[in-house]
């Protein structure tokens, strides 16, 4: 509570495979939990690995359509949808916070699997309002964190902020049978936490400086800038609670927490 109002809290998922929206996993038993432990949100403004934009721009469409940005999957995984509608309302207050010169209003994206995979698992019924704010490939880590925080109110009016990507996130060196981790994978998945706990978004801001695990694990960087929005919209001494972690096929880190 703050000023007698309910903080929504924020969280990082990380959301591996698409097929985690429709396969019985410990991942989507551990989302699903999650969304029981605090209050239902008015609206959903989630940060997708899988959204990339030159320039950021935020969903204002009253109804986005669900998006099957992959392939290779089982032809029922491409019938899913997810209905939920969208805010324009949302998207309006976002860009107020934000900058309506720095964020621009979109009515073709939709929800990606990065968004409609997870959610679909943590409010099924998809009746609650969903906007997608896009990864701005011209910004910088600390550039993305500026922005973030602009969003800072929008936890104090029952929008639940979402960083959807993955820590650790290498598919050129994805394990085909043999799942064991890497162990740069394991190191570096460690590190993170450490620096989550911690609350140092600086290093984790400047992840290039963080080794050689860092490199291997961050290839490229839109799965793990989601972190960042997550961390933040963190407030100081805001306890943090990770309620997913693993790696699968040896590269790809699971880890999610809520803080708030």
């Amino acid at each position: 509570m703050t000023n007698g109002k309910m903080v929504m809290p924020v969280l990082f998922v990380g959301h591996g495979s698409p097929l985690n929206a429709i396969e019985e996993n410990p991942f989507a038993t551990a989302w699903r939990e999650e969304a029981g432990r605090f209050p239902r949100p008015k609206a959903i403004l989630c940060v997708s690995a899988h959204w990339e934009t030159n320039g950021a721009i935020v969903t204002a469409m009253e109804r986005p359509p669900t998006i099957h940005d992959f392939y290779g999957f089982p032809e029922g995984l491409h019938r899913v949808q997810y209905p939920a509608s969208g805010s324009p309302e949302l998207a309006k207050r976002v860009r107020e916070l934000a900058g309506a010169e720095d964020v621009a209003a979109d009515e073709s994206w939709g929800l990606d699997h990065g968004t409609w995979s997870v959610l679909r698992r943590m409010y099924p019924v998809a009746d609650i309002p969903v906007v997608q704010l896009s990864l701005d490939r011209m910004r910088s880590p600390s550039d993305h964190v500026a922005l973030a925080r602009t969003l800072q109110p929008l936890r104090e009016e029952g929008v639940l902020v979402i960083g959807s990507g993955n820590i650790v996130h290498n598919l050129p060196l994805m394990r085909w049978g043999d799942e064991r981790p890497y162990p740069w994978a394991e190191e570096f998945d460690k590190l993170s936490a450490e620096l989550v706990l911690a609350d140092d978004l600086g290093r984790l801001s400047d992840y290039a400086g963080l080794g050689e695990s860092a490199r291997l694990s961050i290839p490229t960087n839109e799965h793990y800038l989601p972190l960042l929005y997550a961390l933040a919209l963190r407030r100081p001494m805001e306890k943090v609670a990770f309620f997913a972690e693993g790696i699968v096929l040896g590269s790809v880190s699971m880890r999610s927490f809520r803080a708030g």
